[in-house]
C-alpha cells in the first residue's frame, strides 16, 4: 500500500484546491489507489498493471512466464554490478490526513448500507483508508515511509490470524477475482 500511495502521490499534479485548500488531484490520487486495494482489482496485464500503478514505468516485463526466474536473475546480477544500493527511505512525505480519511469512510459507510460490501469488506477497507491517509492526523504532516508501514503491518498482522483472509487470498489466486467472504 505504501508503494502504491508514494507512486501515486508523486505522480499528482498538486497545483488546483478545493475549497477547504486541499489539492484535488490528490484527493483523488488518493481515491484511486484506495479503490484499487480495497476493491481488489487484479491487473489483467503488465500494462494494466502499470495503469494500476502495481507497477511503475522503469519495472521490467517478462512476456514468457518461462523466462520469469532467468529474467529476474540478470535484472538481479545487473543492479549488482552496477553497484546498487538500496534506497534512504522517506521521511518527508505529506501526509493525506483525517479530512481524506473521512471521505474514503463516507464511502465505506455508503458501500456497506447499499450491499455492494460485505461487512469484512468494510472492516478492510477503513483500515486500508487509515493507512494511505495517516490517520487521524493534519492533512500535510511529514510522515516517513517506516511510519507508512508501520501503520500497514498492524492490521495486517490482526487479519493473518483469521481463516477469512486466507480463503481471499487462495480464491484470487485460483481465480484471479477477489471472493466477497
Amino acid at each position: 500500500m505504501q508503494e502504491m500511495l508514494l507512486r501515486a502521490l508523486a505522480a499528482a499534479d498538486a497545483v488546483r484546491s478545493d475549497a477547504r485548500g486541499e489539492s484535488v488531484e490528490v484527493v483523488e490520487t488518493v481515491k484511486n489507489v484506495f479503490e484499487t486495494i480495497a476493491m481488489a482489482k487484479v491487473s489483467t496485464s503488465a500494462i494494466d498493471a502499470r495503469s494500476l500503478r502495481i507497477i511503475e514505468e522503469i519495472d521490467s516485463i517478462s512476456m514468457n512466464r518461462s523466462r520469469l526466474v532467468s529474467d529476474a536473475k540478470a535484472q538481479a546480477l545487473r543492479l549488482a554490478r552496477s553497484g546498487y544500493a538500496a534506497p534512504v527511505m522517506r521521511t518527508n512525505i505529506p501526509a493525506p490526513g483525517e479530512s481524506i480519511e473521512a471521505t474514503l469512510k463516507l464511502g465505506i459507510y455508503l458501500m456497506r448500507e447499499g450491499a455492494y460490501i460485505s461487512e469484512h469488506d468494510a472492516k478492510i477497507a477503513t483500515h486500508v483508508a487509515r493507512i494511505l491517509t495517516g490517520g487521524n492526523i493534519t492533512p500535510g504532516t511529514l510522515l516517513s515511509e517506516q511510519a507508512l508501514l508501520d501503520l500497514e503491518r498492524e492490521p495486517f498482522s490482526l487479519f493473518a490470524e483469521s481463516p477469512r483472509p486466507w480463503e481471499r487470498i487462495g480464491f484470487t489466486l485460483k481465480t484471479g477475482k477477489p471472493l466477497r467472504n
